[in-house]
């Protein structure tokens, strides 16, 4: 079984925010399974389904994303799960172009505190993780307020080819295909010619 969370923040003020893109992938996933995802667990949204012929609970953190871990850490207990294989996080990164993807299999939280929360609530950096990039933040923005902005219209438009992206890569570790997917998706990606 595994759990896949993606991260964000509660209530209807940060939908669309760039922190919320683990979200977003989350009800893309749901949306192609449909997996309702309005269960309630260990401070989380929850749907439990079946993807590329493996139990899945998909995981929507509601402690806010400075305390993701500990929703995630009552999870993995929970279910008894190894998050060393069977946990997949999905998060906002600031360091990647906008829609782009990055796998990993561990890594520090490289300033992010919602993965700081997940590592200290786990004891552990080896979890595999996706990040989505939301694009660098302008010089002169906090960064706080950078990620708990809107995307423009034209990124929202590439956010959706990202999160879809994020979608195949999540099958393809569900497959077992982990590495195929750091391959295929951690290439950097070329502007489309005009």
């Amino acid at each position: 079984m595994y759990i896949i969370a993606g991260l964000g923040n509660p209530t209807s003020q940060y939908e669309g925010t760039r922190h919320n893109v683990g979200f977003d992938v989350i009800d893309a996933l749901a949306d192609k399974y449909n997996i309702s995802v309005d269960g309630r667990k260990s401070r989380a949204f929850i749907g439990k389904g079946i993807i590329e012929g493996q139990k899945v609970i998909l995981v929507k953190p509601q402690t806010y994303m400075n305390l993701s871990g500990e929703s995630i850490r009552g999870l993995v207990d929970y279910y008894k799960i190894d998050e060393e294989q069977e946990l997949l996080v999905i998060y906002d990164d600031v360091s990647l172009d906008v829609g782009q993807l990055r796998i990993r299999k561990k890594g520090s939280a490289g300033g992010h505190n919602g993965i700081k929360s997940i590592i200290a609530n786990l004891g552990t950096q080896v979890f595999p993780r996706i990040k989505v990039g939301v694009g660098e933040k302008p010089k002169k923005y906090d960064l706080a307020d950078y990620v708990l902005g809107h995307f423009s219209k034209a990124d929202r438009e590439i956010m959706e080819e990202g999160y879809q992206k994020a979608v195949k890569a999540i099958e393809m570790i569900l497959k077992g295909e982990l590495e195929a997917a750091m391959n295929e998706y951690n290439r950097k990606v070329k502007p489309k010619e005009a």
